[in-house]
C-alpha cells in the first residue's frame, strides 16, 4: 500500500530532511480508497518495531514541560486547534495529551476538554482539561469514555508513537458523537527511539497517506478523511521555513 503519486520533494540543504512541495500533502489522500487494500496490522513487527521496545511507562516516567516543535509551529497549531478544530461549547478529547493541549482560551471556549496521557504531572499543569486520565494506548487502547461522548477528538504529535493505531482509532470512532471530528497533527520531529518503524522509514507525504489509512482501516466509521498543509510557507518556490506541520481529519457519519 502507497500513497499516490506527488510531485517532487524539497530536500532542505542544510537538514537533509525531505519536505513537500505545496498541495504533496493534500494530494495524498487518495479520493477512492476501492484500489488500495489494508496492509496495516495493529502490533505487527515489521510495521510496528521500536527502537527501545522497553514499557512505555519507564520513557514517560519524567516529566517533560517543553514543545516538541518551534515556537512557529506551535503558534500554527494553536491557531488551527482553536479557530478550525473546535467551536463553542464543545466537548474536546485530547488523546496523548501533556502539559498543553494547544487551546486559546481567547479565542474558543469549549465545554469540556478532557485529557488522556502518559504522564500524571504533566497533565496536572495543564489548565485548560476539565478532567484527565493516565493510560498507555500501547498497552490497552481501549478508551475509558462511553459511547459519543465528544464533539472533537485532538492527537497531537503523537500518532507516530501509537503500535496499535487501528485500534485506538476505532475507538475514537465510538466516543465521538455522530459527526464528530478527528484531528491528527503531525510533524517530522519525534523521539526516534519511540516511534513505529511504519513511520521512521518514511517522508511526510507518505505519513499523510499512513494516518488516512490508519482512519479509512480502522472500521471507526469515519468519513471525509482529508489532509491539510499548515506549515510555514516562503519564498519563490514555497520552501517550507522551520519544523512543518500537517494534520489528518475525518468525520464520523451523521
Amino acid at each position: 500500500m502507497s500513497p499516490l503519486s506527488s510531485h517532487a520533494i524539497i530536500t532542505d540543504p542544510k537538514t537533509g530532511i525531505a519536505l513537500p512541495s505545496p498541495g504533496e500533502i493534500e494530494s495524498a489522500i487518495p479520493s477512492d480508497w476501492s484500489d488500495f487494500e489494508n496492509t496495516i496490522v495493529d502490533g505487527q513487527k515489521s510495521q510496528f518495531a521500536r527502537l527501545d521496545n522497553s514499557p512505555d511507562a519507564l520513557f514517560y516516567t519524567d516529566a517533560r514541560f517543553v514543545e516538541h516543535v518551534d515556537e512557529n509551529a506551535v503558534r500554527k497549531m494553536t491557531q488551527y486547534i482553536s479557530r478550525d478544530a473546535i467551536r463553542p461549547n464543545d466537548t474536546v478529547l485530547d488523546l496523548c495529551s501533556s502539559w498543553t493541549s494547544h487551546i486559546d482560551a481567547s479565542m474558543v471556549t469549549p465545554k469540556s476538554v478532557v485529557g488522556l496521557g502518559m504522564n500524571s504531572k504533566e497533565l496536572e499543569a495543564n489548565s485548560i482539561l476539565s478532567s484527565w486520565n493516565v493510560q498507555d494506548l500501547n498497552a490497552n487502547p481501549k478508551l475509558p469514555y462511553p459511547d459519543d461522548s465528544f464533539h472533537v477528538v485532538l492527537c497531537q504529535l503523537s500518532i507516530d508513537y501509537l503500535t496499535k493505531p487501528l485500534a485506538v482509532l476505532k475507538e475514537v470512532g465510538r466516543v465521538l458523537q455522530p459527526g464528530g471530528s478527528v484531528h491528527v497533527l503531525f510533524s517530522n520531529r519525534l523521539f526516534l527511539s519511540k516511534a513505529v518503524g511504519i513511520w521512521t522509514g518514511a517522508d511526510d507525504v507518505d505519513h499523510a497517506f499512513t494516518v488516512g489509512a490508519y482512519l479509512h482501516f480502522c472500521d471507526g466509521g469515519f468519513e471525509n478523511i482529508q489532509a491539510r498543509d499548515l506549515s510555514t510557507r516562503t519564498g519563490r518556490d514555497k520552501r517550507i521555513v522551520g519544523d512543518p506541520l500537517y494534520v489528518v481529519t475525518a468525520n464520523t457519519k451523521s
